[in-house]
């Protein structure tokens, strides 16, 4: 087309009246979205000047689908880091214009998060937590479904049969896999220690459980310790790592079972025993990432957070709630770093 295109060639390509356009355009009056749909595809089909006003006019009549996230501290980075990918996944939504509220909660305790929970119900059409595993947070659970608010356990699984579903990793590979690096980086195997952020947690418990399986199963020359909470924080594992290396001179390896890796980083470089002992931890940042490099550390297993976070919008938005089989979240399979792949 040489000329401008006119509201005419829109209506005309759309197969609907000027007037219907205008009504989209200037929202006169309100039309079928299969129609808005139609006269938004003619606009860009000729490149009509008003495509990006007809965009947002589409916009508009998508239903609106409020989402509430509870996360944990928000000084740590990966909640921050997860927190923007949330946003940016609701924000992507096809179908619905996507609305993320996030709260944090900077206890492990469950009263805040019970809490934390109410809070947010109150201005949400679902909900996802991260939470450790616990009868006041069940029974919010169930408090809430009974209201007919879904919700999610979010990164770690909870045992409340109202919850709508998990959406996270499975643990118990994802510990059988930190096994088998022991396996292999050990060969005279030796002495294992754990820490773990919060025996409340049931995605660390599960990765826990999945190491020992692993030994149990397959080898007979590793002996791994109890495992010892820490809070999930980068001073309790320092603190840990410290305490292990004093009762244990001959660890021969350390997993760190949740965030804070950093400091069994420092506490192994502290004791001139990094590249000594290996160490096995969760998530990638700068830190994980420069132990693998260094040799402090030989494998990092982490959390697919944009997967999670586009499985996250997507179930939080379905129509029916979160209760029906169809939209049960698959298991999505972690991230394993090792020095070659950083």
């Amino acid at each position: 087309m040489s000329r401008r295109p006119t509201i005419a060639d829109v209506a005309r390509t759309a197969g609907v009246s000027t007037a219907t356009v205008d009504r989209v355009i200037n929202k006169r009056r309100p039309v079928k979205q299969a129609t808005a749909e139609a006269v938004l595809n003619a606009s860009r089909q000729l490149n009509f000047h008003r495509t990006p006003l007809l965009a947002e006019r589409m916009n508009d009549l998508l239903p609106e689908k409020r989402l509430g996230f509870v996360l944990q501290k928000s000084s740590k980075p990966f909640y921050i880091r997860f927190a923007d990918t949330i946003r940016r996944a609701v924000a992507a939504l096809p179908d619905v214009r996507g609305r993320a509220e996030i709260l944090f909660v900077e206890q492990l305790a469950p009263e805040p998060i019970a809490e934390t929970m109410r809070d947010l119900a109150e201005r949400a059409d679902s909900l996802a937590v991260v939470a450790v595993d616990h009868p006041l947070v069940s029974d919010e659970i169930s408090r809430l479904r009974r209201q007919g608010l879904p919700v999610w356990a979010l990164l770690s699984d909870l045992t409340s049969p109202d919850r709508a579903g998990f959406i996270g990793i499975d643990g118990r590979k994802a510990g059988r896999t930190a096994a088998w690096a022991f396996d292999k980086n050990c060969r005279s195997g030796g002495t294992i220690g754990t820490l773990i952020g919060s025996h409340r947690y049931l995605g660390h418990e599960d990765r826990d459980a999945g190491m020992r399986a692993y030994f149990r199963e397959k080898q007979q020359r590793f002996r791994v310790l109890e495992a010892i909470s820490y809070l999930d924080n980068e001073e309790g594992a320092y603190d840990g790592t410290l305490n292990l290396l004093d009762r244990v001179p001959d660890l021969a390896g350390l997993h760190v079972i949740g965030g804070g890796s950093e400091g069994a980083i420092r506490a192994l470089k502290a004791k001139a025993v990094a590249g000594k002992v290996a160490l096995v931890c969760h998530e990638l940042n700068d830190e994980t990432r420069k132990g693998l490099i260094e040799g402090s550390a030989i494998m990092v297993l982490a959390t697919p957070v944009q997967r999670i976070a586009s499985a996250a919008a997507r179930l939080l938005a379905a129509r029916d709630n979160g209760y029906s089989s169809s939209q049960v979240a698959p298991v999505l399979p972690f991230e394993i770093y090792i020095s070659e792949n950083v």
